[in-house]
Formats: C-alpha cells, structure tokens, sequence
C-alpha cells in the first residue's frame, strides 16, 4: 500500500473553500451590466448597417482538464501530482505520497489522489472512471549473468586463463536477481578479488557506486572457473538405437575435460546416424558414440543383386551380419549356400556389383535371369 504523507480533509470543505477564495481573489467576477453600457446602448434602436457581413468568431481557449492516469511509473522516493495526473500545470512537481519499494507495485484509490491534488488547487480532476492507479516503481535488475560477466573481465587473459569466450563459471550458490535503483548507470566495481590458478578457485567482493540499496546486499561470492569448448549437444536423452535429428543437437560450451579428437562439432557428422548408446540431454557427442543407421539386419532377407552392361540378375539372399547405406557385409546365397560379400545399397538390398566376375557368375543360377 502507498502511503501519503500528507493530511487530508474533506472533499466538499476542500471545495468549499476553494470556489470561496476564487471569488474574494477576482477570478470569477459577477456578470452584471456597467452604467455605460446601459447608458449607450440600453433605449437605442440597432442600425443595421450591412447584412452581408459576416461577424468574425472568436475562437474560445480551450482549457485542458486534469486527468487520471491509469497507471504510472517511478524512478524516485516519492509520487508526484505529474506522475498521477495528466495536465496537472505547475502542481505537477509537488510530491503527495511515498513510493513503493524498489522494484515493487502498489495502488492508490481515485479519492484519495482527488483530495490530495485538492490542496494544491488543482480542481476538476476528469477520473475516466477510474477507481485507482497502479504504481510501479522503477528498477533495475542485476543478475547472476551480470556478475558472471564481471568475473570474467577481471580475470580473462590472466593467470595462464584463455579469453572470456572460453571460460565458464560456476558458483557456489545459486544467484538470485537483486533490484537497485533504476537512475544507477554506473557498472559493477570489484571491492576484492582472490583467485587460485591451480584450483580455478575464487572469492569476489563487489560493489556498485551510488547505489544506496546495493550497499545493503550481500555482494560477496565464490566459485570456481575453468576452460570450456565449442561442442554439439543433445537437446534431450536420445536412447540407445534412436536417430539423431538436426533438432536435436545445439551448440554449447563444455568444460575442457570433456574434450577429445572425435568431439562432433558440426551437425552434419551426427543428422541421420543412431545412438550406439544411451546419450545425456547437454553432454558433448563423439564420433563414437554414433553409428549409421543400419538398413540391413542381421539374419535378415535381402535381395542380391548383380549386374553386368546389359543384364541384371537378382536371386534371394540372406544377411549374416548388419549393415548400413554403404557397408559392405557377408550374405548367403540361400540356393547355392555360398557366402558373398555385398555392399548395401538401401533397405533389404545389397550388390555383388563390386566382386569379380568369374565368382560372380559362378554364384548365380541361370534360373533367375530376367
């Protein structure tokens, strides 16, 4: 609740005595005739001199109301008559009540915003109907981003570290928004700063010039920070057998021990391939830790096929171990019972295309010519 901290009286006194001190000043005189105009005008007859002219009008200034604002934003201690009500004149700056907390939003009711402008003759207010106005007061956050980037600066570069672009940081204890004054510009400042090489160890004191509240939060933090890589990810648990898609893999920096020779680095290495085994959402993927997405299963049909300029030959065959897009594996002739090796060229389908041609022939009945 926004506090006032003025006094207020009654709104039918308030308007009483306002209209009472307009007339003893002057401001509404009496609308009565004078003398002279009687005297000139009053028994005269009106000569119309000619009826083609046209009286000029005389425009009437247009007053503009004072109006309730809905809702209003603050930056200082207090709320001004400005803030609350548009067209408020040289009232605007008169502070009436007491902000809320830094970062925090109260209301005020219309009545008492009426009574309060009141007493700084600002009269007719127009409500808009308008039961109350929020009030906001301004803010501005500082983050556990924040204070990760000003650690960064300080030690980048220095006590063997690489540039901040491959450095993390990871705190001790979670880091929770805090709120300062809005008007503060001025950037983080470190107070202490100590730092251990071999353990990636630190303990930080900061501060932030001319702020009053932040002289008031704990501004003291540890943790460690080490050196980090540019790795694809997944974006959740892929289990053991499924394929990768592209929308599962984002970049990410990882600690540097999890770096090794066959990290993937580019989408194109893993789109398509399955996970040999079980991967964790946010873990570098290797190389091996991939296969090709086999198309031929072990024990399983296939169709052998052989060609030659001029004649395809196609016979039923049998897979004796799996295979991917490419793979070359062994298959059985299941009429001749020899074993050939074949590449797989797609689902249930291999070649014997790449063997030579005394076997090949020799492997293939003639029954089976198309």
């Amino acid at each position: 609740m926004i506090l006032s901290t003025i006094r207020f009286v009654s709104l039918s006194a308030l308007t009483s005595l306002a209209l009472a001190n307009a007339s003893v000043a002057g401001e509404f005189p009496a609308r009565t005739s004078s003398p002279e105009f009687v005297e000139r005008f009053g028994g005269a007859p009106i000569k119309v001199l000619n009826t083609n002219v046209v009286a000029p009008v005389l425009e009437t200034p247009v007053v503009t109301r004072p109006t309730l604002k809905a809702e209003a934003t603050i930056i200082g201690d207090v709320v001004r008559i400005g803030d609350l009500v548009e067209n408020a004149g040289e009232a605007a700056e008169v502070a009436i009540f007491r902000a809320p907390d830094i970062g925090q939003t109260g209301t005020v009711p219309a009545s008492r915003v009426i009574e309060a402008v009141l007493l700084h003759r600002v009269l007719g207010l127009d409500t808009r109907g308008l039961a109350e106005v929020v009030v906001t007061r301004a803010s501005r956050p500082i983050t556990g981003k924040d204070i990760e980037a000003r650690i960064l600066r300080a030690l980048a570069g220095q006590s063997g570290l690489p540039d901040a672009a491959n450095l993390t940081v990871a705190f001790d204890n979670e880091i929770r928004p805090m709120q300062v004054e809005a008007a503060i510009t001025a950037e983080l400042r470190i107070v202490r700063l100590g730092y251990d090489p071999r353990s990636g160890r630190f303990d930080i004191s900061l501060e932030l010039p001319g702020s009053a509240i932040a002289r008031k939060l704990p501004m003291r933090f540890t943790g460690s920070i080490s050196e980090t890589f540019e790795a694809l990810v997944p974006t959740r648990a892929i289990a053991q057998g499924e394929l990768v898609r592209a929308s599962d893999l984002v970049p990410a920096r990882r600690p540097k021990s999890e770096a090794a020779p066959n990290v993937i680095h580019e989408a194109e290495q893993a789109v398509g391939m399955v996970a040999k085994r079980a991967l964790r959402a946010g873990q570098a993927v290797r190389q091996s830790d991939l296969a090709k997405q086999e198309v031929v299963a072990r024990n399983g049909s296939v169709t052998i096929s052989y060609e030659v300029p001029g004649v395809t030959v196609s016979i039923r065959g049998q897979a004796l171990e799996p295979g991917a897009q490419g793979d070359l594996i062994n298959v059985l002739n299941v009429q001749s019972k020899k074993t050939l090796q074949a590449t797989v060229t797609g689902p249930g389908r291999v070649s014997v295309g790449n063997t030579p041609a005394s076997s090949r022939v020799a492997t293939l009945p003639s029954n089976n010519t198309r």
